[in-house]
């Protein structure tokens, strides 16, 4: 698919139905922006990669939680392989996906290459915090893998 800007994210297995969708950077340590507690109810698109749909994996980052509550993946654990992820495009196009796997790794082993690594086809990323809250912070990441399976 060309270049398309995500508007709205759906994963019903998660009842997830969000957007507008927010562009995210990079912080000035390199580390991937989130979106901010006030957009805890959003899904964060990393401008520095592809759009979804586009051959590589295009990377969608929200919360699990707040200091003010739960945020927009806090059923990301529902989520199944074979699941259905849906992003709505600028051009109105839908890049479909399905899951592939989940995977929970500790941040101090973040699987950067598997991530944010070349790919043949369109892949989805769907990153989020997870394990056991300890002082404030989660300690591990949760990554939803999907692959685009259809067009509209």
């Amino acid at each position: 698919m060309p270049a398309s800007a995500p508007v709205r994210v759906t994963v019903p297995a998660a009842g997830v139905d969000t957007g507008p969708v927010v562009r995210l950077g990079l912080n000035a340590d390199g580390t991937l922006q989130v979106p901010s507690v006030d957009q805890a109810d959003r899904i964060g698109w990393y401008t520095g990669g592809v759009t979804p749909g586009q051959r590589g994996p295009a990377i969608l980052v929200g919360h699990l939680d707040t200091v003010e509550g739960p945020a927009v993946l806090r059923d990301v654990t529902r989520i199944k392989p074979g699941d259905r992820i849906t992003v709505l495009r600028a051009d109105g196009t839908r890049a479909v996906f399905s899951v592939t796997g989940l995977q929970q790794v500790s941040k101090t082993a973040f699987p950067t290459q598997q991530v944010y690594g070349n790919t043949s086809t369109p892949q989805l990323r769907l990153i989020t915090c997870g394990g056991t809250l300890t002082d404030g912070h989660h300690p591990d990441n949760i990554i939803v893998y999907a692959t685009l399976t259809a067009r509209t």
